[in-house]
């Protein structure tokens, strides 16, 4: 299936200039979903992955049905004060400040392989403090996967040293 097909492009969203990539009829076409994650699933099989995560909230979205798929645990990347346990954190630089993500700090056992997921590569920004998050709580990242990838703002540079698949990749 070409899933670019179900992808809907809204020029001008959220500000003129800004070419939108809206996943909601994808993810609301339940034959082409299940097509999917079990694409996705079926490339992070061969890789022998323990857990997968992702970051609040569109991680979410693609991560938990892609665990269930492979029968593991999905670990939740959130924004600070939103998990119970003890945390482990990061700040990152942004284009205008910073921002801070947390996991809990006994997500995995040292050696445990992780595949984060994501809906989007854009600049790489939160999806490599993603990763080097999961490695101080002790994972290894052995794959980072997108739903889609904006190839013009060069994310995968920031991701140097991963494994990084993307389903759908667009020049901007």
């Amino acid at each position: 299936m070409d899933f670019k097909e179900k992808i809907a492009i809204i020029q001008d969203f959220p500000k003129e200039g800004i070419s939108f990539k809206d996943i909601t009829p994808l993810i609301g076409d339940g034959p082409a979903f299940k097509e999917l994650i079990d694409t996705m699933a079926e490339k992070l099989r061969a890789q022998g992955v323990d857990y997968i995560a992702g970051p609040e909230a569109r991680g979410f979205i693609f991560g938990v049905p892609l665990a269930y798929a492979l029968g593991i645990g999905f670990i939740p990347i959130r924004k600070p004060g939103k998990l119970p346990q003890e945390t482990v954190s990061i700040t990152y630089d942004l284009e205008y400040g910073s921002d801070t993500l947390e996991i809990h700090k006994n997500a995995f056992k040292e050696g445990d392989r992780v595949a984060l997921v994501d809906d989007l590569l854009a600049t790489g920004g939160t999806i490599s403090a993603c990763a080097k998050l999961i490695e101080l709580a002790g994972g290894e990242v052995v794959s980072v996967d997108f739903m889609i990838e904006l190839t013009e703002l060069h994310g995968r540079d920031k991701l140097e040293g991963y494994n990084v698949n993307s389903m759908v990749q667009y020049d901007i």
